[in-house]
């Protein structure tokens, strides 16, 4: 079978780069069209991420020959799309977000379907917010989207913010069997490459934790919520529980978000024996379609007391899954567990590509 045609928009970022090494392999697609800013366009990607490459593996002679074309030229994506060299794009761009926002919805009205890493759309009504396990439905959203704008092909659907990919899931398992979560609290512990390259400076993360990242706490209270929401009237609308609360710290650890979760429940409360039983046998629609970057098992529980960690438990299962301890009762709620989950593969890229299979697999590329 004829691998598909994608591209990677922001393809010489950390993301992109990401994209770049998960997809070499891939059985379904394959990279063929790479973009960036100007000042990279019209090089070989070789030459354009020259000293820039942060993988211990080359990204491959054939991507490493294509050469780079500017992300804000539309036409170029469009022009191969038509000649059937191109399928969709990945988007991992990092630009003020209004200009994110504005460019994608570009890509999409020229025919170009945008599956993005970018926070730009996260909000925008018409557009699903997927964790290919928990809210696969919302892909439905998506032929309303293209109705409403007068998108023949094109449309855009995006993935949220890396650190709420160690909790959603195991929370959403709970609600998925009937269990209310009134209120949750959370802190997030989130590793360096989080913040892109070169990131957060050495001095300022050594021997430190930084107790501000901005935007993270707004999106990590408002995102799960459009998450757990439902399509209505041609839009998502967001979900009145839980609420959330929400504490985000940079700390030194290379690749590895960590949070520390308490939930309260309303009117039934789960048994600690009934949680773990719930996330041990959760699956959701990636598993039961076998997609190629599913993991077997989306929540792996460890039963250590001092897991999980992240260089412990951060590659779990091709590093998608979501690694869960420390699963006990809370005094001041009624449950407190640690989830872990990989930021740049889970929360980004990994999850990205995660996102395209199941569009693939529901027919919404090809």
């Amino acid at each position: 079978m004829a691998k598909i045609p994608v591209g990677i928009l922001g393809a010489t970022g950390m993301v992109g780069q990401q994209y770049i090494a998960l997809l070499a392999d891939h059985p379904w697609f394959e990279t063929r069209f790479v973009a960036a800013s100007p000042h990279s366009a019209g090089r070989p990607y070789k030459a354009a991420a020259a000293g820039r490459w942060h993988h211990k593996t080359p990204a491959g002679e054939q991507v490493e020959s294509l050469i780079v074309q500017d992300a804000n030229d539309v036409s170029r994506a469009a022009d191969a799309v038509k000649r059937g060299d191109l399928s969709f794009v990945f988007s991992a761009l990092e630009m003020e977000k209004e200009t994110v926002k504005t460019l994608e919805e570009a890509y999409a009205a020229a025919g170009v379907p945008v599956i993005s890493n970018a926070a730009a759309h996260r909000w925008t009504p018409d557009v699903p917010v997927l964790i290919a396990e928990v809210n696969p439905h919302h892909a439905e959203v998506i032929p309303l989207q293209q109705k409403a704008r007068g998108w023949d092909r094109g449309f855009i659907a995006v993935k949220p913010n890396c650190s709420i990919q160690s909790y959603a899931t195991p929370v959403w398992a709970l609600i998925k069997a009937g269990y209310q979560v009134r209120r949750l609290m959370v802190a997030t512990m989130q590793a360096v490459s989080g913040a892109g390259y070169p990131g957060v400076p050495s001095l300022s993360i050594i021997d430190n934790v930084v107790p501000y990242i901005g935007g993270e706490e707004e999106k990590s209270e408002q995102e799960p919520l459009k998450i757990f929401g439902a399509v209505k009237n041609g839009v998502i609308e967001t979900a009145a529980f839980p609420k959330i609360s929400a504490h985000c710290s940079r700390v030194p650890v290379s690749d590895g978000h960590t949070a520390c979760v308490s939930l309260e429940f309303g009117p039934e409360k789960p048994s600690i024996d009934e949680v773990k039983r719930l996330w041990a046998a959760f699956s959701g629609e990636p598993q039961s379609l076998n997609l190629p970057l599913a993991p077997q098992r989306p929540l792996i529980i460890r039963e250590e007391l001092d897991r999980p960690q992240p260089r412990k438990d951060r590659d779990q299962d091709k590093a998608m899954a979501v690694t869960l301890g420390r699963i006990r009762p809370c005094p001041v709620f009624d449950l407190r567990f640690v989830g872990l989950s990989h930021n740049t593969v889970r929360g980004a890229a990994g999850g990205g590509i995660l996102n395209a299979e199941l569009l693939k697999a529901k027919g919404y590329i090809s």
